[in-house]
């Protein structure tokens, strides 16, 4: 039983493999069948078409027709390729250079120009990476005036350096110049010292010696009548030492401005001494304002009396003390204070810059000085004048520390009238007095005025000390 029951099912496979072989070849068959009739299909329509060019285009019927049609084609191409030419070739770039140098073409020996802008403006125009690289090129401006004579001309100005492939518009495109003849003057020579800050303070630069004491300056006769002096620019800088060196030259006129000419030659030898000049002087205290709550400076001491400074000889000879200020309105209390010294004018530095300073403060007290002499100061025009009520001194109110002011006699006040405004006529001027060096007194006048009739006369021994011409009753 169970071998029949094998066999059958063995069988049953068997037929549905061959059932489904026979599918899978039928199928081929067709699709094999359908690609042919495409094929076939292609083959005719393309034999048609041929056959169709070769009877149109051979067909004497038709050849008017297809010459029309290839001309038509044959136009439309040309013309759409210049349009697109002419399309690419408007796809222009530009772009402004603003400070190009301007430089002239011409005889500077012979004559001298005037009128030329030192720079212009351009602007190129081309394709993109010819107006880049025209860009970045090193080109300039050109007036080109050779040929020309003396004279006012106007020239067009023309690019150089930019290339073949750009275009450039120069803005301004034409100038006017001037060419004047030149001629040669001497003129004597001066000097200035430069970099004077870069040279140590504590030393002084002398007269330098030249090689020459004259140039010669070539340009138009207008800029010769210009030049005020030639001056030879000295480089000081660092220098400590007796030097050498060759000094640039430069024309100016008399606003101290350079003025544009030929220098021959354009810079001169010079010799330069170097010294180290200085001088010992005392150190001053000057007070100003008052010590609070009625108080007064007893005494200062300080820890240096005197100080070097240094400066040019010529200088140094007029000084003979420098100041240390102090403000008693900051002081209530005996103290030490570091004050800078303030140098005179024209003195390069000093050996020390501050001083110490040792303030002690006592009681303030007052006490009147009376018959002060009234003087007179600086009556240029020696007039003679009178006072109404025959009044010759005043008196003056002292206030300091009782050991400071005691011993102050009328003697040691000098109290003044400045005449250097007098005109005739009766007139009231201001009472002046000197106060005392040190400043650890102060003097306060009890009168401001003082009434004068100043008479037209002068004295006739033509005084000129103080109360020249004064008739004081």
């Amino acid at each position: 039983m169970s071998e029949n029951r094998d066999s059958r099912q063995n069988n049953e496979n068997s037929e549905t493999k061959t059932e489904l072989a026979n599918r899978i070849a039928g199928q081929s068959q067709r699709v094999a069948s359908t690609y042919q009739h495409i094929e076939d299909s292609v083959v005719r329509a393309v034999r048609w078409f041929s056959l169709f060019i070769d009877n149109t285009l051979f067909n004497g019927k038709y050849t008017k027709l297809v010459s029309l049609i290839l001309a038509i084609l044959l136009y439309t191409v040309v013309n759409y390729n210049s349009r697109a030419s002419l399309y690419t070739n408007t796809l222009k770039t530009s772009r402004e250079i603003s400070g190009v140098p301007v430089t002239a073409k011409y005889n500077a020996d012979t004559f001298e120009l005037t009128g030329l802008p030192e720079s212009a403006d351009l602007t190129l125009t081309g394709d993109a990476t010819s107006v880049t690289s025209a860009a970045n090129s090193k080109g300039i401006v050109i007036a080109d005036l050779e040929g020309l004579t003396e004279g006012t001309h106007e020239v067009k100005l023309e690019t150089e350096g930019y290339g073949d492939s750009v275009g450039a518009k120069i803005d301004p495109s034409n100038v006017i110049i001037t060419l004047k003849k030149k001629t040669t003057q001497a003129y004597d020579l001066s000097y200035d010292f430069i970099n004077q800050d870069k040279m140590d303070s504590i030393y002084s630069v002398g007269t330098p010696s030249f090689e020459y004491t004259k140039v010669n300056v070539r340009a138009s006769k207008d800029t010769l009548n210009s030049i005020a002096f030639v001056k030879a620019l000295i480089d000081v800088s660092g220098q400590t030492a007796d030097f050498t060196q060759d000094a640039k030259l430069i024309a100016y006129d008399v606003n101290g401005m350079p003025v544009k000419a030929d220098i021959y030659p354009s810079t001169i030898s010079v010799t330069v001494p170097v010294t180290s000049p200085n001088k010992s002087v005392a150190v001053s205290v000057e007070i100003t304002g008052e010590v609070p709550d009625g108080q007064a400076i007893e005494s200062i001491e300080m820890d240096q009396q005197s100080v070097t400074i240094y400066g040019p000889e010529s200088v140094l000879g007029q000084i003979d003390k420098v100041v240390v200020t102090l403000n008693a309105s900051t002081i209530t209390k005996d103290s030490t204070i570091m004050r800078p010294i303030t140098l005179p004018t024209g003195v390069n530095s000093s050996n020390i810059n501050q001083i110490t300073m040792t303030v002690t403060l006592g009681e303030g007290v007052s006490r009147r000085i009376e018959d002060i002499k009234i003087n007179y100061r600086n009556n240029t025009n020696n007039y003679k004048a009178s006072q109404p009520e025959n009044k010759t001194t005043t008196s003056v109110t002292v206030f300091g520390t009782e050991s400071n002011i005691e011993n102050i006699t009328a003697d040691d006040v000098y109290v003044y009238v400045d005449m250097k405004d007098a005109k005739p006529g009766m007139q009231e001027f201001p009472l002046e007095v000197e106060q005392p060096a040190g400043g650890l007194v102060r003097y306060i006048l009890d009168e401001a005025t003082y009434q004068l009739n100043v008479l037209g006369e002068t004295n006739d021994d033509g005084e000129t000390g103080e109360g020249a011409g004064i008739n004081n009753g």
